[in-house]
């Protein structure tokens, strides 16, 4: 069962009053309450009540749940907006020209005021629980000091992936601390890693104990993992605001960094306390689920009760009718994003990942309650990840689902010792992690060839590294990691210009595409819900009889030139937009100390 974050009131006003003169600024202020920070952090049940309430701001309304998990990580070169080419401030946070005044995210609950609501929540509770907790390693305080850590550097990664430069908070807001201006990232960064450097001492691995059964709690598997992932943000080109590079500092370098991410991912995969799910498959319908036991492939989720969230409400593949046989979640729900049309194309054919992350039809108007697949048109996808229909749970409330967010999981591990292996040791040492990832993906009738023989065909570093930022693709399409990805590696614009070209020659079926059908057969199977399609597939031209109906595979609606154009605005560099600016409500409350920067 989902855990629910229910805290009492009074922890709350109590604990959190600290944070008054931030939020009478920026959000409701809580009252206050006798509660005293000696007594919460000196009970364990009180102060796993404290550490909760970190939680709470990601499930604010204009917060993760609302604005940013639905708009970060679009658009790429393989995932965007499904309405890019509709001018407005929705899509303006996707096709990089997001403005200070952006009416979707200008106000003074959004993300970045709860992402600082969280971090000074986090900091309240690592004061406290430092001065009254005693809390050693292998402890319940413990425990709770590094979850506390590593929830406020969750926080720091996804402004300084959303933002680049902002201040920096790691005490609680004093009256002399109210108004601050942006530090550098690599301060911010570096902060980050040390902390998580000592929460992976603190907390337990997955299972080792009751509270790390559950994957909504942090765990060291996953803080490890989470610290290579920012050890690699933090040494990677991004936007800085003389130009995009990677970072001056010596301690940043890529040298250290990736040897850092190398240490830490090796130590999980060592573990052996998390792994792949057997099947690609099996683990996405595991995630619709709601299956939250720890030591599988997901290492840590940020976790929504079940009236909170819009993880399927926004990406699920699509529902037409506002109540069908798997969901009441409302009219057109989902597909507000998908994979890029080429990206089914660039996928082996075998690859038992391709037809999981790439779907061509949404669920129809409902007829007596029964809703059945309908294709749609060759620009129009949907992420398969997200799948109202793999739910045991059906959705009633109509603004939202429940699902978790997955935020990290193995398989990322695993890439990242192999990108860094590859740095570091050379691509020999990157096969074995590559291969592991691959062998899941491909029957073991296939995997010969298109485990071992292509692995061990990546005989240099560059070939190696390639093959790796297209194994990324290929895992993780659908999930909103590829934008910060293609930054650290410098290929934002690069790889956004090669997916235009692709896209035209899809639309045109030229080059690369010349063998995509642009006829598809279909039928309905003996559920009568769901399609059995012929077509899909390059070269699969021949008809295949009277028991199949048939419908053009063509790019319709919005011409294909100006859709394609949408991936990101004309006229825009996104290398020169990597960053959302700091929204126009906080500028101007800022006293003066925050500015943007890169144009904006």
């Amino acid at each position: 069962m989902k855990h629910k974050i229910l805290i009492a009131g009074l922890i709350i006003s109590g604990l959190f009053s600290s944070c008054q003169q931030f939020e009478d600024d920026y959000l409701d202020a809580p009252a206050q309450s006798t509660l005293d920070a000696s007594v919460i952090f000196s009970t364990a049940g009180l102060a796993k009540g404290a550490i909760d309430g970190i939680k709470v701001p990601f499930a604010e309304t204009n917060s993760y749940r609302g604005r940013f998990l639905p708009y970060y990580g679009l658009n790429t070169d393989v995932e965007w907006y499904n309405t890019s080419q509709t001018a407005g401030d929705k899509a303006d946070l996707c096709v990089y020209d997001a403005k200070p005044s952006n009416t979707e995210m200008n106000t003074t609950n959004n993300a970045y005021a709860m992402m600082y609501s969280g971090i000074e929540r986090a900091n309240v509770c690592i004061q406290g629980i430092r001065q009254y907790g005693n809390p050693a390693p292998g402890t319940e305080m413990g425990q709770l000091l590094g979850e506390a850590l590593t929830l406020r550097a969750i926080y720091y990664a996804d402004l300084l992936k959303s933002w680049g430069d902002v201040p920096a908070r790691f005490e609680p807001i004093t009256s002399a601390t109210l108004y601050l201006a942006k530090t550098n990232r690599d301060i911010i960064y570096k902060q980050l890693i040390a902390d998580l450097g000592e929460a992976s001492t603190l907390v337990a691995w997955p299972n080792e104990t009751a509270y790390t059964s559950t994957v909504e709690h942090v765990n060291k598997a996953f803080v490890k993992a989470f610290r290579a992932r920012l050890a690699l943000a933090a040494s990677g080109y991004q936007q800085y605001p003389d130009g995009v590079r990677r970072s001056n500092d010596p301690e940043l370098s890529v040298a250290n960094m990736y040897a850092l991410a190398l240490k830490e991912s090796r130590e999980v995969i060592q573990s052996g306390s998390a792994r792949l799910e057997s099947t690609f498959e099996g683990l996405w319908r595991k995630y619709n689920e709601e299956n939250t036991a720890a030591g599988g492939e997901s290492l840590w989720e940020l976790p929504f009760s079940d009236g909170r969230g819009r993880m399927l409400f926004t990406f699920a593949v699509k529902h037409t009718a506002a109540v069908d046989q798997f969901q009441a979640n409302g009219a057109n729900r989902g597909g507000v994003a998908g994979p890029l049309p080429f990206v089914f194309y660039d996928y082996d054919q075998a690859d038992a990942r391709r037809n999981v992350t790439c779907v061509p039809y949404k669920y129809g108007a409902a007829v007596n309650g029964i809703a059945k697949q309908e294709l749609g048109t060759l620009d129009t996808w949907y992420f398969g990840k997200y799948r109202y229909e793999w739910m045991k749970r059906y959705v009633t409330s109509t603004n939202d689902d429940g699902v978790n967010k997955m935020y990290m999981r193995f398989a990322e591990v695993l890439l990242i010792a192999a990108e860094t292996a590859n740095e570091l040791e050379g691509p020999s040492a990157a096969m074995p992690y590559l291969k592991e990832v691959r062998r899941r993906a491909f029957s073991s009738a296939d995997q010969a060839v298109k485990v071992e023989n292509y692995v061990n065909a990546l005989t240099s570093k560059e070939a190696m590294f390639n093959a790796l930022v297209e194994e990324n693709k290929y895992e993780f399409t659908g999930e909103m990691e590829r934008k910060q990805a293609l930054i650290r590696w410098n290929l934002l614009k690069a790889n956004l210009d090669k997916a235009k070209q692709k896209m035209a020659e899809l639309s045109a079926r030229t080059g690369q595409y010349a063998d995509v059908p642009a006829t598809l057969y279909y039928k309905y199977q003996a559920d009568n819900v769901s399609l059995d399609i012929y077509g899909l597939n390059r070269g699969e031209t021949t008809n295949p009889g009277v028991a199949y109906s048939s419908t053009p595979w063509t790019w319709t609606g919005t011409a294909a030139d100006a859709k394609i154009a949408s991936l990101y605005k004309v006229g825009v560099n996104p290398d020169n937009r990597q960053f959302w600016p700091i929204w126009q409500v906080f500028i101007d409350g800022s006293n003066g100390q925050l500015k943007n920067d890169y144009g904006y």
